[in-house]
């Protein structure tokens, strides 16, 4: 796929991944609108990068992306759309009753999985009206091997992951010039991971990975240590298992 001179919405934009996104591919040649509910950080990433256009939008609020969409279209067009946004609440322990557990869970999977599906549906008609177009889903290392802190999260990226690869079989049927792919990060050093000592792959390493798989049209981009996972929790599950959640996980489980 070529990515210079094509237009790039990135949701989650204005910092980590997406920030760190915006500017690989306007270094690549591409147009970049990113998109976010925190104004003061787009407000930041305007200053850092004057050329992205940035847009204050919730991907789980449903009237925000109609909006965003309106004045997207008024803009013009976009060629990929990128759902990179995303968010883990605090562990919570489960098999209890939790109420915070029931509305945390919601939340996750609102803007997980189903904020993705609500803004493909706004923008399918608009990418298949481009010669080649895209759209990037963002699952996880957890889509193969869920983590005992991060039951919904996990339980997200595997909806969205069967998502994933239904929309791009659809899409191939109708000989759609829509792409569809699915990039698996590992842990990534962001805000979101800011607490953690485990082994992190960078921001920049990860979006390099997603850049190369476009240019390669590599729909399955295992960036970082989500490759090895992937094989072994093929042959060897409960090792794999033990990889993702060690013991100290258990610790926090019983505290």
């Amino acid at each position: 796929m070529q990515v210079k001179g094509k237009t790039v919405l990135i949701t989650g934009g204005a910092s980590g991944i997406g920030l760190e996104a915006a500017k690989q591919f306007l270094a690549n040649g591409a147009s970049v609108i990113i998109t976010g509910r925190n104004q003061v950080k787009l407000d930041e990433a305007k200053k850092l990068y004057p050329s992205i256009i940035a847009i204050r939008s919730d991907v789980s609020d449903a009237g925000d992306a109609q909006t965003l969409f309106n004045q997207i279209k008024q803009l013009g067009s976009i060629d990929i759309l990128y759902n990179n946004a995303g968010v883990l609440t605090e562990p919570a322990n489960l098999g209890m009753a939790n109420n915070q557990h029931f509305e945390d869970a919601a939340y996750e999977m609102n803007v997980n999985y189903l904020g993705v599906i609500r803004l493909n549906n706004l923008f399918i008609e608009m990418l298949k009206s481009r010669n080649e177009s895209a759209i990037i889903n963002t699952t996880s290392i957890l889509s193969y091997v869920p983590a005992l802190l991060e039951a919904t999260y996990s339980a997200s990226k595997v909806a969205l992951q069967f998502y994933t690869k239904t929309l791009r079989k659809h899409l191939q049927i109708l000989n759609s010039s829509v792409k569809v792919f699915e990039l698996l990060p590992p842990l990534v050093a962001t805000e979101m991971t800011a607490g953690r000592n485990d082994k992190k792959m960078t921001t920049e390493g990860l979006v390099k990975a997603l850049i190369a798989g476009l240019k390669k049209d590599q729909f399955t981009i295992r960036a970082g240590d989500t490759k090895a996972v992937y094989i072994l929790n093929r042959f060897f599950p409960k090792m794999t298992f033990g990889l993702i959640n060690p013991r100290k996980t258990y610790a926090v489980l019983a505290s």
